[in-house]
């Protein structure tokens, strides 16, 4: 555990004199270290939070801990690992004070033919993204019962159609939205509020390095114009901690994508029947390879978990 103690200073909305209602407050964002997460960890500490860090990277989350402009911890843990997450849920609290925001943001990918996956790895997809999703809950629980807090599921246009070559990635999306609705429903008569975030393609390391592998580069490049879009991650950041300040029950970025779940029960026959007739011509043209772990926090992730 590394801090950066900083006196948080509250900073008024455009067109109102009173602070941020996050001021004050304790966040926690797992997958922190890098990408969306370390940039709603920023949007958050600019609108006077206490934050909590939490990722596998720990020299990474102490230099974004440092830049933070108010009292930020890192701790790097394993979201996969209840044990080591009681742990640092009981730190938190301990050091920053009760929690009551938790952005579940943690997450990797892998993509290729399902029939050449590694097992490993695509069972490391699900477990960090989805299993790691519901130990964080289970972890801050507490905290935000007492505080009557908010948990955010980051989750994905994945939640709502999934696409060949990316079965672990969607099906632990597809998880993780399932779970966030159990989760509200289960603790809303105790003022527990439960958000989904949906989000489209985010300007990160690992969006970055899915280009760089022509079965991805081919799959988002056959996407509707409007759903290729990479959108900035401190923008989309931005907007996930608006939610957060509204306690929102679900975030779609960009907007449109909301439009999707009103269509969501046609999109697998759609996906199937052009990826009937695409992927047998893409393949041709550019084999279809296992990618493993995407970006520098998937291989930061496999790094750690070598014996």
């Amino acid at each position: 555990m590394s801090c950066s103690p900083r006196s948080p200073r509250p900073r008024a909305r455009a067109g109102s004199r009173r602070p941020h209602a996050l001021h004050g407050r304790t966040a926690v964002v797992t997958g922190a270290a890098r990408g969306l997460g370390k940039e709603i960890a920023r949007e958050l500490a600019r609108r006077g939070a206490r934050v909590a860090l939490l990722g596998r990277e720990e020299a990474t989350l102490r230099r974004v801990a440092s830049s933070l402009p108010v009292t930020a911890c890192c701790w790097a843990v394993d979201v996969t690992d209840d044990d080591a997450m009681r742990q640092v849920a009981q730190e938190v609290h301990d050091r920053l004070g009760p929690v009551s925001v938790v952005v579940a943001n943690a997450g990797i990918a892998e993509g290729g033919p399902f029939a050449e996956s590694d097992p490993a790895t695509w069972r490391r997809v699900i477990e960090v993204n989805l299993t790691g999703s519901a130990i964080t809950a289970r972890s801050f629980l507490p905290d935000l019962l007492a505080a009557h807090g908010y948990f955010l599921q980051i989750a994905s246009t994945a939640s709502i159609g999934a696409a060949p070559l990316m079965s672990a990635y969607c099906a632990s999306k597809a998880g993780v939205e399932s779970f966030a609705h159990s989760l509200r429903a289960e603790f809303a008569s105790h003022r527990v509020g439960v958000g989904i975030a949906y989000l489209n393609w985010t300007d990160t390391d690992m969006i970055r390095d899915a280009d760089q592998h022509p079965v991805l580069r081919e799959l988002r490049a056959h996407m509707p114009l409007p759903a290729r879009k990479v959108y900035p991650a401190e923008w989309v950041a931005a907007r996930m901690v608006t939610a957060v300040e509204r306690r929102a029950v679900a975030v779609y970025v960009p907007a449109w994508l909301r439009a999707a779940q009103v269509v969501r029960a046609a999109l697998p026959a759609v996906v199937t029947r052009l990826s009937r007739r695409e992927l047998p011509r893409l393949a041709a043209r550019t084999p279809f390879e296992a990618t493993g772990l995407l970006g520098p926090g998937g291989r930061g992730d496999a790094a750690h978990r070598r014996p």
